[in-house]
């Protein structure tokens, strides 16, 4: 066999399980955003999300409290804004304003959503059974919006350790899903 073994703590960039994520919350009028890459897609209707968000993270307490955020989907053009908003705390910074990201109202939710990005959910917490073990939240898209002028949006997935890939070529295979 000519493979060899890999470090455990690298596994998660060969399971990137889709693009970078803004997730903005809200809390007694304060918004906040925080940069996320652990989510996944549980289910196709209603579109369920899990996400795992640390205990110590700010948008945490503010989940845990509000029952609602929206999950905003960045492209490569908002790089370095998503990579700013993981590395500080919004107990300290106001993201929107120190990063030049816009907040928009909701209709669903009181979270706002982030103008540049290309599209934006809107969540609410329908499941918090694995959050005191594992962080799991389990969210259900109640809205979802996206902006029609981008055909190609090319969206940012982390694979550790400060590198990131860029969504390339689509492919279209035959497929009997509907």
């Amino acid at each position: 066999m000519s493979k060899e073994t890999f470090p455990l703590y690298k596994v998660y960039g060969l399971l990137e399980p889709g693009p970078v994520v803004l997730v903005s919350t809200s809390r007694e009028g304060r918004a906040n955003i925080m940069t996320m890459s652990w989510h996944t897609m549980m289910e196709f209707e209603p579109p369920l999300v899990g996400c795992v968000i640390s205990n110590g993270d700010f948008t945490f307490d503010s989940l845990t409290a509000s029952k609602e955020c929206v999950i905003n989907i960045p492209t490569v053009e908002l790089s370095k804004q998503v990579v700013d908003c993981g590395n500080c705390s919004g107990r300290t910074v106001d993201k929107f304003k120190e990063f030049g990201l816009t907040p928009v109202a909701a209709s669903c939710v009181d979270a706002p959503l982030i103008d540049e990005c290309y599209a934006n959910l809107e969540c609410r917490v329908v499941d918090e059974k694995m959050v005191a073990k594992y962080n799991l939240f389990i969210l259900e898209v109640v809205t979802a919006w996206i902006d029609p002028r981008k055909e190609h949006p090319q969206t940012i997935h982390h694979l550790g350790e400060g590198a990131f890939m860029v969504a390339g070529e689509t492919i279209h295979l035959p497929s009997k899903m509907k």
